[in-house]
């Protein structure tokens, strides 16, 4: 419940009699809330479009009546390697962060093949070297797509050919189905290049196959510690061989598809066998790559990897393996211990910024985005830049599909952020939504309507408390998804899509007290930060892309 009129009053006295300082002994101007709506892209095509289906009187208003632009969120924008690429929360957040446009995932990763970096770092030649004095297999796990959201089946391909090269007689990959950020029934495509891949290295010297894999969204790719159920499935069908058996992928595929009628992302686990015994678990001498360069969906099967003391599920007997991660999925909290790939030092954060200036910043959102506004926001970092003028909060998630409960922890978090702009301690907020990014995935129209009107509907709530409580409104999104839920073939058949969109997204800026103006130009996510900032009335870093603003 918002406090009366005279509590305003109260905090806007507070506010001038101790108003927060900004860099050169300025005075900040009005503080900041910034909204990010996960997976609400902009875009004018009405297919599969449920933010333009979805009744959002509070969004259709601030578009026609604000500073209004659309900015890329994908591809070179983002860091990535081509604007072929769609963009996802993390590099999103890493972007609307910093100010600034990293090397990130597959262009990082891209980089460290092309120049050989990856096979003379110490984790690689520890674990083929950890196998060749072992006579033992070297495994690969990980998302089998070209997604470029979480893995790139390139990634896996060249990696193959390189252990040949190194004199690795034994190689078994592990693979996870994805349908989510590629077409929803795309999987024997990738199935098929691993297989060919596989093919054309097998000779005398050579023994590689498929040895297990599943969905995504059942098996092993959990993140924010939701269900360890799923983590748990996937290390015993991985590790242990434990599961339905078949004597191939394909096979495995195209059966579960028959009898229960899903998309990839939702597929069982499923282990490949000969004779009644499984071709590839896991044991003592051997080693294991994840090829996934995304690191949420990648801790918690590193901790069961890495972690002696792993009080999450019962590992049964725990071979004795050499473990490594494309990436370091977590830097402050060294996860995994060994990687392949060194990550971007992301320096000159927002954060930085608002810490060295003594302004109080707040973050909140529900588990399945709460690390993106804390530890992907702060440039992968896990620990606070200050505990006194950073504070944190999170909403646990619902555990269980999205479509059934599409208004997910919306209301919580307004309540939140509301209760944060109250108090009038805080110079600096921001939240994420992530509705249409979450429900978007599910692949279920109507749900997602109910998603994105759910987040119109605590937008109207923010918008009155700014209004009241003297605080500028800044709405954008990390990417887009919701905007695009369908697709249409050169065929003209029309099919699901579950992926992020490529479209931009929008950036609004409300002040009820003054008209704000944005530039012209092609602006993307990295551009947000220094706006922010001159919003404030912060000098950005000099390093960063330039404000939106007009000066």
């Amino acid at each position: 419940m918002l406090k009366t009129h005279g509590a305003y009053g109260a905090l806007k006295a507070i506010r001038r009699r101790s108003p927060p300082k900004a860099l050169g002994g300025s005075i900040m101007k009005k503080p900041v809330v910034l909204v990010v709506m996960d997976g609400v892209g902009d875009s004018a095509s009405q297919l599969g479009n449920m933010v333009q289906q979805a009744t959002t009187p509070t969004l259709d208003e601030l578009k026609a009546t604000c500073p209004y632009l659309s900015i890329k969120a994908h591809g070179t924008a983002v860091g990535l390697p081509s604007d072929d690429d769609m963009g996802n929360s993390e590099v999103g957040h890493n972007a609307l962060g910093c100010g600034q446009i990293y090397s990130q995932g597959a262009k990082l990763v891209n980089e460290s093949i092309e120049s050989g970096k990856i096979y003379a770092s110490q984790a690689w030649k520890e674990l083929i070297g950890g196998v060749k004095a072992n006579g033992a297999t070297l495994h690969f796990l990980g998302l089998l797509s070209d997604g470029n959201v979480h893995s790139n089946i390139h990634h896996l391909i060249a990696m193959l050919q390189q252990a040949k090269a190194e004199g690795v007689h034994r190689v078994r990959c592990h693979i996870l189905l994805d349908g989510r950020d590629v077409p929803a029934t795309s999987a024997l495509e990738y199935v098929q290049q691993l297989e060919d891949a596989l093919a054309a290295l097998n000779d005398s010297t050579f023994d590689g196959r498929i040895a297990s894999g599943g969905g995504r969204m059942k098996i092993t790719m959990d993140r924010y510690q939701a269900n360890w159920d799923m983590v748990a499935l996937g290390w015993n069908t991985h590790v242990h061989g434990q599961g339905r058996q078949f004597a191939s992928a394909r096979e495995a595929v195209e059966t579960y598809r028959a009898e229960l009628g899903v998309i990839d992302q939702d597929l069982p686990p499923f282990v490949i066998a000969k004779d009644g015994q499984p071709v590839g678990k896991v044991q003592d001498g051997d080693s294991l790559i994840l090829f996934n360069f995304r690191g949420d969906r990648a801790l918690e099967i590193s901790m069961a990897f890495d972690d002696v003391d792993f009080p999450y599920f019962d590992r049964g007997v725990v071979p004795q393996v050499k473990y490594a991660g494309m990436l370091q999925y977590d830097g402050d909290l060294c996860i995994p211990k060994r990687y392949l790939v060194n990550p971007p030092e992301i320096r000159h954060t927002l954060t930085e910024l608002l810490v060295a200036a003594g302004i109080k910043e707040y973050a909140c959102s529900e588990t399945q985005k709460y690390g993106h506004v804390t530890y992907f926001w702060n440039g992968n970092r896990s620990e606070k830049f200050s505990e006194e003028l950073e504070t944190w909060e999170e909403v646990p998630s619902d555990v269980r599909s999205f479509d059934e409960c599409p208004w997910m922890k919306a209301t919580q978090i307004t309540d939140l952020v509301i209760k944060a702009m109250e108090s009038g301690a805080y110079g600096f907020i921001r939240c994420n939504y992530p509705n249409g990014d979450m429900v978007g995935h599910t692949g279920n129209l109507l749900a997602t309507e109910i998603a994105v009107e759910s987040v119109d509907l605590c937008l109207a709530r923010l918008k009155k408390a700014a209004d009241e409580l003297g605080f500028i409104l800044v709405i954008t999104a990390d990417h887009g998804n919701a905007d695009q839920m369908l697709e249409k073939d050169k065929k003209g058949n029309i099919s699901p899509r579950t992926a992020h969109s490529l479209n931009p997204v929008p950036f609004i800026v409300y002040d009820k007290d003054a008209r704000h103006e944005l530039k012209n130009g092609a602006f993307g996510l990295s551009n947000v930060a220094p706006t922010v900032a001159g919003l404030l009335g912060i000098k950005p870093y000099d390093c960063w892309d330039e404000s939106m603003l007009k000066d």
